[in-house]
């Protein structure tokens, strides 16, 4: 009966929308109406635009709240979708829901269970929740931290099919959203920063879930045999026995698909591990590590390949979003294809024939001078790759100039615009064996370099807007903290864009000027959409803090936001909505315990920070400064507890709430960690950094 009842709510929701049926294809299209938000980037070209003009320039002032929902866990980051006037959302761990965006009334949720699977000990380490969903033909699609690809009747929330997509036992997880193209879904994994992981990405069929194909984005060991001529191609790229150590170039966020040419574009992420001393000691291009790989979408045979940064040795992947465009190139029309990586240049490149147009820096630069017009290779500077140890202040740091939050391009204003990260780094292998190197289990921050970033220099962040047909910005606003959130353009001209200071903005889009602003109680990170239902334009967007900020938890703790407290939420607007929000939490500023038992042993405190740094810090924050991700452990009970503080972090007591176990650590290592807290809190309580 209550599933009848979904199914009718959602029938009538669809009716009310006005929306005609049509194919998936069809809504999928870049040239599609934008009734429907119906991929992750809107449509096969990722260009997170919507046509849609009810919501312009001068009705933005009457936009307001229709409705909010609280939602039941952290890591509120995904972008939703929407069709038919139904609106689907994913947030943290693989929670999905359909909601009637009109009466903002839930018609079915469903839960993938995470923190239940025996893969959930390993994988949960390694990330932040997912990043969004997919929708082809009356199914919905979404990964799982532990490994699993899910479909979804769209229409009740069944499960219809699973599969496991990577090894049970190993590292791989899955954060970012799948995507879909003529009956196939397609999607790839993360953990090239924490074991040894040979990325590759597979296709399976949307009705049965039967694999169809699967890439390696790096060559395997040669005495197993390679899987194709590809592979035994670019293996001489590589030096040494890289696949001890995995390689790397794991596609976790980047895809696009070209339906002219049945082209799937795959964007690869950085080395496993990053200091290429250690995986190919003897140098070379390391294909396909960062960079943007073609591929037939039938088959996954590959079509051409753009590496951004050959040899990579700074995490400046390739795992930004890629964006299609037709531009106007020296007065011919172009078919391009546009990324933003890592790395700080912006790249057009025909994606045709793969074959670089031109790359300028969108963002400071000192890892490279340009890139060559000729060869379409970087002209690194001397000292970059850290010969003799060490290197210069490099910029941008490991975060990049850009990162996994998606840019927008507006085809009116022909004008992309970019979530930038200005912060530079050093690394630096002085005193790291590099023969004898190995992965620290689960060791998220040991990548056979030691990366170091100036306390007093934790950068700033901006959304620049950037014309890539002349390569130059045309505004730059600055933002709050160091992460701003995901951007949407759209056909009324205007940009929106949430802050980690609780602002959800929407700018001009020709010069900048802020139009509308909206107090969301709580850090918008997420991408916002837009679609129609029930005769009306929406804008739905998540709050809530989260992905990879959280490491540099002071530039985003001094707003305030707690990770207990903190609400997170959906929020979707309209013109004339007149809903509130309740009143944001009083700022969060952790206070220490008392703690009359703890003693000073400076070695096991150093101890404890190493592991911490490699283990904890993704989400409780360098120096265990939080951000409202994870609690603040220098204002927590626990570490004064041996047995509770074990009890959490090794046998997994909390994973029901997010927090994964650590059951490959020591209980050495763990007491370790245990006094590098105290510790902490012993300097938070004596009002030292």
């Amino acid at each position: 009966m209550a599933l009848a009842c979904a199914l009718a709510l959602a029938i009538a929701a669809g009716a009310r929308s006005g929306v005609p049926a049509m194919s998936a294809a069809a809504r999928l299209g870049d040239d599609s109406g934008g009734d429907d938000w119906a991929g992750f980037g809107r449509t096969y070209g990722e260009q997170h635009y919507s046509p849609l003009a009810e919501i312009n320039r001068d009705t933005v002032g009457k936009l307001g709240l229709a409705w909010s929902l609280d939602l039941p866990e952290n890591n509120p980051i995904a972008a939703p979708v929407a069709i038919g006037g139904i609106l689907y959302v994913a947030s943290g761990y693989t929670k999905v829901s359909a909601i009637d965006p009109v009466q903002g009334r839930v018609l079915w949720s469903y839960d993938a269970h995470v923190a239940d699977q025996p893969a959930a000990k390993i994988k949960m380490r390694n990330g932040w929740g997912i990043r969004g969903l997919a929708w082809w033909d009356g199914r919905l699609f979404v990964g799982t931290q532990d490994g699993r690809l899910v479909a979804l009747d769209a229409a009740s929330g069944r499960e219809m099919w699973s599969a496991m997509t990577v090894g049970a036992d190993d590292v791989r997880f899955i954060s970012g959203p799948p995507r879909v193209f003529d009956g196939k879904v397609i999607i790839g994994h993360g953990g090239a920063d924490i074991g040894a992981t040979r990325g590759y990405v597979t296709a399976y069929d949307t009705a049965t879930g039967k694999q169809l194909w699967r890439f390696y984005t790096v060559p395997g060991n040669p005495a197993d045999g390679f899987e194709d001529e590809t592979q035994r191609r670019i293996a001489k790229t590589w030096t040494g026995e890289w696949w001890k150590f995995g390689g790397g170039g794991t596609a976790w966020n980047a895809f696009a698909y070209d339906p002219e040419t049945d082209i799937v574009f795959v964007g690869t992420g950085n080395g496993g591990p990053w200091n290429q001393k250690i995986r190919s000691p003897g140098g070379g291009d390391n294909l396909f590590l960062c960079s943007i790989v073609a591929l037939d979408a039938k088959t996954g045979r590959y079509k051409w390949h753009y590496q951004v940064n050959p040899g990579e040795t700074w995490d400046y992947n390739a795992a930004m979003d890629i964006q299609f465009a037709d531009l106007v190139i020296d007065g011919k029309p172009r078919k391009v294809l546009m990324q933003a990586p890592k790395n700080g240049f912006f790249y057009v490149i025909d994606r045709i024939t793969g074959k670089l147009i031109s790359a300028e820096p969108f963002a400071k630069v000192t890892w490279a001078s340009r890139i060559d017009p000729v060869t379409g290779r970087p002209v690194e500077t001397p000292g970059a790759r850290y010969p003799n140890g060490s290197t210069f202040e490099m910029w941008p740091s490991p975060e990049g100039a850009h990162n996994w939050l998606p840019m927008a391009f507006s085809p009116e204003t022909r004008l992309v615009y970019i979530p930038t990260l200005e912060m530079g780094a050093t690394y630096s292998d002085a005193g790291i064996d590099l023969k004898n190197w190995h992965w620290v289990p689960g060791g998220i921050n040991d990548n056979g370099v030691k990366v170091a970033i100036t306390p007093d220099r934790i950068g700033q962040s901006a959304l620049l807007a950037w014309d890539p047909v002349r390569q130059r910005a045309a505004w730059r606003v600055p933002t709050a903290g160091l992460w701003s959130g995901g951007a949407m353009a759209t056909a009324g001209g205007l940009v929106f864009q949430g802050q980690v200071d609780g602002k959800f903005l929407a700018y001009d889009a020709r010069d900048g000027r802020r139009l509308w602003s909206f107090a969301a109680g709580a850090a918008v990170q997420a991408p916002p959409i837009s679609y129609r239902a029930g005769g009306q334009q929406y804008i739905t967007v998540l709050s809530g803090t989260g992905s990879s900020g959280a490491m540099f938890g002071g530039p985003a703790a001094k707003f305030g936001w707690e990770a207990r407290s903190q609400p997170r939420r959906i929020l979707t607007f309209r013109l004339g909505g007149t809903a509130t929000v309740p009143a944001a939490p009083q700022p969060y500023r952790p206070v220490a315990n008392a703690d009359p038992d703890y003693r000073p042993d400076p070695q096991q405190t150093a101890a404890g920070m190493i592991v911490y740094h490699q283990q904890c810090h993704i989400c409780h924050g360098v120096g265990a400064v939080a951000a409202g991700i994870a609690p603040d452990l220098r204002a927590s009970l626990v570490p004064q507890s041996a047995e509770a503080f074990d009890a959490i972090v090794r046998q997994g007591g909390l994973m029901e709430r997010g927090m994964p176990s650590f059951g490959q650590l020591s209980e050495a290592q763990v007491m370790a960690i245990r006094q590098y807290l105290r510790s902490r809190a012993r300097d938070l309580a004596e009002g030292r950094p």
